[in-house]
């Protein structure tokens, strides 16, 4: 079996700002570390990089971005998934907006009210 890659500097970072929002939960996706909304997987960490589901529309205009490509994992597109590339593991802060982006999208799927949740905080 081949052993799971992935850097752990970009998990510290990604600690650091995902596991604050309280309705995120840490996880695991095919062995790597992955967060998770309602039970649905919106983030992972994956070899050199992140994945992140975003809507498809949003995910056209990542895309023209040189950091960001299509997510393939075992060269399989998928059409919802993104894969952000940073050199800098602190560089992920940056993409903060798009965390956002998919937390709130994947929320929706799940079925949570995010207005609900914010304000019961």
């Amino acid at each position: 079996m081949a052993k799971v890659q992935f850097n752990p500097k970009h998990k510290e970072v990604l600690d650091s700002f995902l596991l604050n929002i309280p309705i995120v939960k840490p996880g695991k996706m095919y062995g790597h570390p992955a967060y998770y909304v309602g039970g649905k997987l919106f983030a992972s960490l994956y070899m050199e990089g992140v994945c992140v589901k975003v809507p498809e529309s949003l995910a056209s205009e990542l895309l023209k971005r040189k950091e960001i490509v299509h997510f393939q994992p075992m060269g399989r597109k998928m059409r919802e998934w993104i894969q952000i590339n940073r050199n800098k593991s602190e560089d992920y802060l940056k993409d903060q907006d798009i965390f956002d982006a998919s937390i709130e999208f994947v929320s929706s799927i799940a079925g949570i009210n995010l207005k609900k949740k914010i304000d019961k905080n």
